[in-house]
């Protein structure tokens, strides 16, 4: 079914203060907006056409999802009628507002005040058309995540786009005029996951997509005025919602943008709106109604709208000039669409999840072998997927430099290719001249990528300079604020410095925020330093891993023999030589635990396995004090000088 057009409605009056604005599709008290979520709002918005009728689940069902939607609806009604009386502060058990007739439905029973009435009367307002999703307009018109829709993803570039010029004006206006701003001077945004109302889950990476690509986007906007919460963090809230005093308490942020799409098979439906999160008012509330095949068309025009009516709403003097987004072809379309299906799993961050994404990049760039964005896909997917495997760094790692120099070889502002091609330098060429400028480079491009501050974080780290690295590891924090992997490698700068107390609680406090969490089980090392050795073999066991995982037999050799246990620690090594017979796997494995065996020997012929197939772990040479017992004899020096890491 096409999507209806919005139309004009009225006002009307119903309590002692409450206004229900039809046309600006907004609740409120006092003249002051009240926070209301999409579904609550529709939910409230039919009640209050039906008043004084009672209404069962099942209309209502129908009115805002559509006929045949297998929805978990109930909990949806329960959670929406839950959410509008607690922003009328109705009483379930002596209603002002919403009665519920138990097993029948619910029925508005406050008398209203309509245009042009003085006093409160009980008649019918008029209809305001809800657009009806159908089971048969989704089955055919919502693809699976394993099928691309080429023709859709206009919408997401567009829109983003759109919404892009929307709030640039409002920024520059909000500055013009001079209202109070943080003691950084730099405002916070996030961007919270926008609503997926397709009524399929399989389409949850187009929402999650226009969330990533207005974080994307938001954050190339003003990056010395406006910063933006990084997709880590706000995906917190996806399925986790909290009030929004709450969020920017969370993650220091003055505003929020939050929102949901719809669609069907000819048109697209996104609603948009800017909110302060100390007192919840909207700043700004659009909603979108389009024709797909025309939307790039309009984009123009769209923008110009949207930067009237901003400049009007805020008293403003400067017009933002229009975004034109030229059209693309089929297959570029078809290309986005898949790049978009593999940074989802990208994120998943799982070895399963990485190879799927390579999958999904791979298909992009056979279709479009010019797009720059799937190459750096690809770049950081090889990347990773070497460090979660265990695999020895020669299978990915050049495919992953391939990939890196492609993207930018197509497109050098990419600050995602410069950051993989950084990495990739450090851990795999050990040549950090190289990965400095890269990094650099990256965060000059987008100073919002949380990603590029943590990497170089991490990087600095190598070389001993701390300081520098737990000041960029805090500004990826501020960027990422709820991120466990920056939470924890700001752990590691500190265990590697030698701040052993420091590194323990803050290890701690990630395990308490997701116990299985990987990195973070670096603490164990940490407990080694200082002795506590019963607590490190406790970590050990705590953690989420079967017998047969590499790691904690390495692990267990490691504390066992830093701890005085040789016939425990010979037992945890003969596993581990049985499973690198099974599967080579990183020299870096075996290494750790010949070195707390005190095997010095062995130790430094896996160390030169480790420098042939150039593995990572040599990037922590100069300051991983678990070396210290290696660091006097002159093979160990002569490895730092090949490292790099001399000086």
């Amino acid at each position: 079914m096409a999507l209806e057009p919005v139309r004009t409605q009225e006002t009307i009056r119903f309590g002692e203060d409450f206004e229900l604005d039809f046309r600006a599709y907004e609740l409120r008290r006092s003249g002051r907006v009240l926070r209301l979520e999409h579904i609550p709002m529709e939910v409230l918005l039919f009640l209050v056409e039906q008043r004084g009728q009672l209404v069962s689940r099942e209309r209502i069902v129908e009115k805002i999802w559509g006929k045949g939607t297998f929805l978990d609806t109930d909990n949806s009604i329960n959670g929406a009628i839950r959410k509008i009386r607690q922003v009328l502060k109705d009483d379930p058990e002596r209603p002002r507002f919403l009665q519920t007739v138990t097993g029948r439905g619910y029925r508005f029973i406050a008398p209203v005040v309509e245009p042009g009435a003085e006093r409160p009367v009980p008649v019918a307002s008029p209809q305001r058309p809800v657009i009806p999703f159908t089971a048969q307009s989704h089955s055919s018109a919502l693809p699976t995540v394993e099928k691309s829709a080429p023709r859709r993803w206009p919408v997401l570039v567009g829109l983003a786009i759109v919404l892009i010029a929307v709030l640039g004006t409002y920024f520059q206006v909000f500055r013009a005029r001079a209202r109070p701003q943080p003691s950084s001077g730099r405002l916070m945004l996030a961007v919270l996951p926008f609503e997926n109302l397709t009524g399929d889950a399989g389409q949850e990476y187009f929402s999650d997509g226009l969330t990533e690509e207005m974080i994307t986007q938001l954050g190339r906007l003003d990056p010395q005025h406006l910063g933006v919460i990084a997709r880590t963090s706000v995906m917190h809230y996806k399925h986790n919602p909290e009030q929004l005093e709450r969020i920017g308490a969370e993650l220091g942020v003055q505003y929020v943008l939050e929102g949901s799409v719809r669609r069907d098979s000819g048109k697209v439906r996104i609603t948009a709106q800017l909110i302060q999160t100390k007192d919840q008012t909207h700043v700004w509330a659009q909603e979108y109604d389009r024709e797909l095949k025309d939307l790039l068309v309009l984009q123009g025009e769209i923008a110009r709208e949207i930067s009237d009516e901003t400049q009007v709403a805020l008293g403003g003097h400067r017009q933002i000039t229009p975004i034109n987004q030229p059209s693309l072809s089929p297959q570029a379309l078809e290309a986005y669409d898949l790049y978009l299906k593999g940074r989802y799993f990208w994120n998943k961050r799982t070895i399963e999840g990485f190879q799927r994404a390579i999958g999904y990049f791979q298909q992009a760039i056979a279709q479009d072998s010019n797009y720059a964005r799937a190459y750096a896909g690809l770049a950081d997917s090889y990347t990773l997927l070497s460090g979660y495997s265990l695999a020895p760094q020669t299978e990915f790692m050049p495919k992953a430099r391939a990939a890196a120099l492609k993207a930018l070889e197509l497109d050098e502002r990419l600050a995602e290719a410069h950051a993989s091609l950084a990495l990739i330098t450090e851990n795999y060429d050990w040549d950090w001249q190289t990965a400095e400028k890269e990094y650099r480079r990256a965060i000059e491009l987008n100073p919002n990528y949380a990603t590029a501050h943590h990497w170089y974080a991490e990087y600095l780290t190598w070389l001993g300079r701390f300081d520098e690295a737990l000041r960029e590891s805090e500004r990826a924090r501020k960027l990422d604020p709820l991120s466990l992997i920056i939470a924890a490698d700001n752990g590691a700068i500190l265990y590697f410095s030698r701040q052993y107390d420091r590194a323990i609680e803050q290890f701690r406090a990630v395990l308490e925020m997701e116990p299985g969490f990987p990195r973070a089980h670096l603490v164990l090392y940490a407990y080694v330093e200082k002795g506590m050795f019963a607590e490190a073999l406790a970590d050990i066991e705590k953690q989420p891993a079967t017998d047969d995982t590499p790691w904690k037999w390495s692990a267990l050799a490691y504390v066992y023999g830093r701890s005085g246990q040789p016939v425990q620690a010979r037992h945890a090594l003969e596993k581990l030589e049985q499973l690198n017979r099974r599967q080579p796997m990183d020299p870096a494995a075996i290494l750790w635990a010949y070195i707390g065996m005190g095997k010095n020997d062995r130790a430094f012929a896996w160390l030169e396995k480790a420098y042939s197939q150039h593995s990572n772990a040599l990037t922590t040479l100069k300051v991983d004090p678990g070396f210290d017992s290696l660091r006097n004899d002159p093979r160990f020096q002569d490895l730092l000088r090949r490292v790099g890491l001399a000086q």
